[in-house]
């Protein structure tokens, strides 16, 4: 059997495991101590529309002395990354693959600098969350998985199989490298707008602010095509559709996570694409202006904690 470990059991890797679990597959988590004590004591509880439950499960805070798995599925925020990385090398055997499901590209480049091609793309598109009692719940149908190889390679029949389990809808993708592009030239201009504008799509549009919603998706998406991944006509079309919709309660994840104290990922999501911007020569002062306010918060809390802290 493929024996499969997924870093991170928050919303997304707890849903993707609550999935795996379900069908009978070998399944371990690494995750960090008190995620490790929940899952301990009450083991992995998921709700979604289709199902729940709740899973014993094998989760460990360390790899040292595991047998090596054919699959890490990697779930973490892209803060984790840099201190995960290291502890992922104990867990690799000589064919093992690892499936990383961040936004952005810059994990890519550091999983790839650490271990080459037995890194895949991996997309996932799910609505889902970890709830103060530490349920994963899954608040809409939708769970998709897109996999494929980021230089041709082929993906292995078992790692396939492994994943093609109910309540996932698995796909192997040709040109997972656009697709991962496509989605974050996505995710950037959502952040730009609703963090820049303070507010939900609804009151943007309602503010009067269409044309500077049309502009930043614009502008991330001039990125990737100078990157050499343009954007999809059916792929600007679901963007602009998303976030032209009246009276759309939608916001982005880094302006929700600005609401919880701190914007996690804006430097992999913003930050990375307003260097990729500078570096291909493309215009983009919404997306900078849009960092320069995230940067600006993530500055006065690292003050207050600096002033708590004396």
């Amino acid at each position: 059997m493929t024996r499969i470990l997924i870093a991170g059991a928050g919303a997304t890797g707890g849903a993707l495991g609550a999935r795996l679990l379900a069908a009978g597959r070998d399944v371990t988590f690494l995750v960090r101590e008190r995620r490790q004590a929940q899952l301990a004591d009450h083991g992995l509880r998921f709700s979604a529309p289709d199902s729940q439950g709740t899973w014993p499960v094998r989760a460990v805070t360390a790899i040292a002395g595991e047998e090596p798995f054919d699959l890490v599925i990697v779930a973490v925020k892209a803060p984790a990354l840099a201190s995960l990385i290291p502890e992922l090398a104990g867990a690799l055997g000589k064919s093992t693959r690892i499936l990383p499901l961040l936004n952005g590209m810059a994990h890519i480049d550091a999983l790839e600098q650490a271990f080459g091609e037995r890194v895949l793309g991996g997309i996932v598109k799910i609505v889902a969350t970890l709830d103060e009692q530490a349920v994963v719940q899954q608040l809409t149908g939708l769970c998709q998985l897109g996999l494929g190889g980021l230089h041709g390679q082929e993906i292995p029949e078992p790692i396939i199989e492994a994943l093609d389990v109910g309540g996932i809808e698995l796909g192997v993708l040709d040109d997972v490298l656009a697709r991962l592009w496509e989605k974050w030239a996505f995710i950037a201009a959502a952040g730009v707008i609703t963090c820049l504008f303070r507010g939900n799509i609804g009151d943007i549009l309602a503010a009067g602010g269409e044309p500077k919603i049309r502009e930043a998706v614009g502008e991330c998406e001039r990125i990737a095509s100078a990157a050499g991944y343009p954007v999809s006509e059916a792929g600007h079309e679901q963007s602009i559709g998303l976030l032209t919709e009246p009276g759309s309660s939608f916001t982005a994840s880094l302006y929700r996570d600005l609401g919880h104290g701190t914007p996690v990922e804006a430097e992999h999501i913003i930050g990375d694409l307003a260097a990729r911007a500078q570096q291909l020569g493309v215009a983009a002062p919404l997306l900078d202006a849009a960092l320069l306010q995230l940067r600006t918060h993530q500055q006065s809390l690292d003050r207050a904690g600096t002033s708590a802290a004396g």
